[in-house]
């Protein structure tokens, strides 16, 4: 039988690896159909933060948020935030994928690209915004009308108060709760852990299905054509440009926005060509058709200046 030779160290060689060896083993996780692992990495993500964290807040908040601790609900936001949806996120696509900044799709974003997003957004909120003046307006029985404004009423005092600043140290951590860490934490898990491992399965059409899910998974009935629009331009922004720090700026940007608008004391339902002016219907057509046409031009021209060859293939 030969020996192995020895290196010049005179230390044996390794003995080449027999042809019969067994494969390393792969990890569950890694085995798993793409769109299975989504509904697990939902389902992981939804127990820990909006069931986890939700009893955490509620206990925090002692079933009712108010002026008095709101600074504690704020806290236990951001902290359920990163260690119920950053956290969870990060491990899954590393036990899954590997290397993190090339299947998250990190890049440093070109400044035409974050412009011509944040003009898409903002024209698309105020689309958005044109569209919530015209579904309040249609009508439902009246005992079915009275549950949904009392809901619709709670819903949007507890978020005022939640978002609402009285000093500039106040606003930014308030910027911090509600516009940059679920800009970073929900980014990274849509447009970046479910949405590659939907285009993996379903091409194009992943953006859009990651987008549905994005909006359902706020659990907010009065908002959810809007949050559906929005979390569909921001895969698609990923997928087009191969970059995920577009969407997370974008996403940013669309709260800071809002944040903003609380802070600034405007109304909920104001337009940006009048935002004293009560809505009407006129208004609202109005300013949906502006912007739909400063929404058309910016996107244009984002498709016009990136690419499929920049994205790379499917992880």
């Amino acid at each position: 039988m030969n020996e192995p030779s020895e290196t010049p160290s005179g230390v044996p060689a390794p003995r080449p690896p027999s042809p019969l060896a067994p494969e390393p083993r792969v990890s569950f996780l890694r085995r798993m159909n793409p769109v299975l692992f989504c509904l697990f990495a939902l389902a992981l993500i939804f127990v820990l933060y909006q069931v986890v964290g939700g009893v955490i807040t509620f206990v925090v908040a002692r079933g009712e948020i108010t002026l008095s601790n709101v600074t504690l609900v704020r806290w236990a936001t951001f902290l359920g935030q990163l260690l119920f949806i950053l956290a969870p996120t990060v491990w899954l696509a590393r036990e899954r994928h590997g290397d993190l900044p090339a299947f998250f799709r990190l890049r440093v974003p070109e400044v035409r690209h974050l412009v011509a997003t944040m003009v898409a957004v903002f024209a698309l909120q105020q689309m958005l915004q044109a569209y919530m003046v015209v579904q309040d307006m249609i009508p439902f029985p009246e005992d079915l009308q009275r549950m949904l404004d009392s809901l619709k009423k709670l819903l949007e005092e507890t978020e005022r108060v939640l978002v609402q600043a009285n000093s500039p140290g106040e606003f930014l951590f308030v910027l911090l709760v509600v516009a940059l860490v679920p800009a970073v934490s929900e980014e990274l898990l849509f447009r970046g852990l479910v949405q590659r491992n939907l285009e993996a399965a379903a091409g194009w059409k992943g953006p859009v299905i990651t987008g549905i899910i994005f909006g359902l998974y706020h659990f907010n009935p009065f908002t959810l054509v809007p949050l559906v629009a929005l979390g569909v331009y921001f895969g698609f922004i990923v997928y087009r440009s191969g970059n995920i720090t577009l969407s997370m700026s974008a996403h940013f940007f669309n709260n800071f926005i809002a944040c903003s608008a609380t802070y600034l004391r405007l109304d909920d339902n104001f337009v940006a060509l009048a935002p004293d002016a009560a809505p009407t219907l006129k208004l609202a057509a109005s300013n949906f058709a502006i912007f739909a046409v400063v929404f058309v031009a910016a996107t244009l021209y984002f498709i016009k200046s990136t690419g499929h060859e920049e994205s790379g293939e499917p992880y």
